[in-house]
């Protein structure tokens, strides 16, 4: 029977999504990012976090560009804004994701990466946009998630050279947040996967749908934004629960 390209997998509240093109290095192609596509536009009710890794040693290693070599104009535009759409629903879905990264982070894998909200660099890993050797350039994404985090100097400078940084210096740079032994990556994951699936979930959901959503923000406009977002999940059932938790010195328990 052929495998899938992407391993799903659920424990309670938690999914774990394993890109699983190993050959490839688990290199992104149509049916790959369709799977990931259809699986955070739709998850099953009961999942409050996901962790993301990919199989056989390699996060994702970019496109797979034995698809793209006669693609036309259109078809790579059409291609890149599905990208776009996918790589939004990742990050504005309303789910928390954790990336466990290892091996090949590179160019679209990068983008994938970034576009998760707590990113785990586990032993050896190799950030990277390669798309100047390549003849090509960036399209899912990266010019506004890599260079947000990294800043769009030293972007255009990784992308000219093809520069390379490693576990330490991606976590330097925020590319990562965590940076751990091989063996630790997906055991820290689960770790940080139930801290946030315990937190009330319309604070989950205010943290990621507002936090990077201000920062673009002129600031007066983005303190407004943040003062709508405390009232509405200040107001919630499980805020109050919260607070009383807090204050009887006992754990909360919410929805």
């Amino acid at each position: 029977m052929t495998q899938p390209v992407l391993d799903i997998h659920i424990e309670e509240e938690i999914a774990y999504l394993t890109i699983n093109r190993p050959d490839k290095r688990n290199a992104m192609n149509d049916a790959l990012l369709t799977a990931i596509g259809e699986f955070f536009f739709a998850p099953p009710e009961q999942v409050k976090v996901v962790i993301l890794s990919g199989k056989g040693g390699h996060y994702c290693s970019g496109l797979d560009l034995s698809e793209h070599i006669s693609r036309t104009a259109e078809g790579n535009l059409h291609h890149s804004r599905k990208w776009h759409g996918i790589m939004d629903q990742i990050q504005f879905g309303g789910l928390p994701v954790i990336s466990v990264m290892q091996g090949a982070v590179i160019g679209g894998g990068l983008e994938l990466a970034t576009s998760t909200h707590v990113r785990i660099a586990a032993g050896e890993v190799q950030f990277q946009l390669p798309e100047g050797r390549r003849g090509i350039f960036v399209g899912g994404g990266a010019t506004v998630r890599v260079g947000k985090i990294i800043g769009p100097d030293r972007m255009t400078e990784m992308m000219l050279t093809g520069r390379i940084y490693d576990a330490p210096q991606g976590q330097q740079l925020g590319l990562a947040h965590y940076a751990v032994e091989e063996a630790e990556g997906m055991e820290l994951a689960m770790k940080l996967a139930g801290k946030i699936a315990r937190n009330a979930p319309m604070s989950n959901y205010m943290m990621i749908q507002a936090v990077s959503r201000i920062q673009n923000m002129p600031f007066q406009e983005g303190l407004f934004t943040e003062s709508l977002a405390a009232a509405l999940s200040q107001t919630t059932p499980d805020a109050e629960e919260g607070l009383r938790a807090f204050l009887e010195k006992r754990a909360p328990k919410f929805r």
